[in-house]
């Protein structure tokens, strides 16, 4: 819970930037917490696991691609990533084929079943995240937004992307 804050001159002004700052990362410890926790009790979500569903929103943004290039994007090593690809194959969501480039290369690419699955998925992602914001200026919303992105942008740098 954010913690009250007094004004003041430049001294003061520090001060709420460090009380800010944490609770800033305490909400985002929270947050992640929570968001681990829910996938690890939310095995399937539309009949596929959190992890397939990453997988799947990671073919489908970039279209095609390897493996090594899907376990490097969720952060898993290459036989997890393999088996989770296995699953999507199994279930009609994603094919393998031959790269043009190189023929020596598969490529993960969705199928029509897929994008239709990843599209259901979104629809109702996009739908709670409205349902949150819903109350919030667009002001806040936009400054949420940036924010977020930032940390995002910070936490892909720091894990090598």
């Amino acid at each position: 819970m954010p913690r009250k804050q007094s004004k003041g001159g430049p001294a003061a002004k520090d001060m709420r930037l460090q009380m800010d700052a944490f609770d800033l990362q305490a909400a985002l410890s929270e947050l992640v917490q929570a968001h681990q926790f829910r996938e690890r009790k939310a095995t399937y979500y539309h009949g596929i696991s959190v992890t397939q569903c990453y997988a799947l929103s990671s073919i489908v943004a970039r279209w095609a691609m390897t493996l090594n290039e899907l376990a490097s994007e969720l952060y898993l090593d290459k036989s997890t990533t393999s088996r989770v690809v296995d699953s999507l194959v199994e279930k009609g969501y994603v094919r393998r084929s031959r790269d043009s480039a190189d023929a020596r290369t598969l490529s993960l690419e969705p199928t029509a079943k897929g994008l239709a699955l990843h599209s259901k998925i979104q629809r109702d992602l996009v739908r709670e995240m409205r349902n949150l914001i819903a109350d919030d200026s667009p002001a806040t919303r936009r400054a949420t937004i940036r924010l977020v992105a930032r940390l995002a942008s910070m936490a892909s740098k720091k894990f090598g992307r």
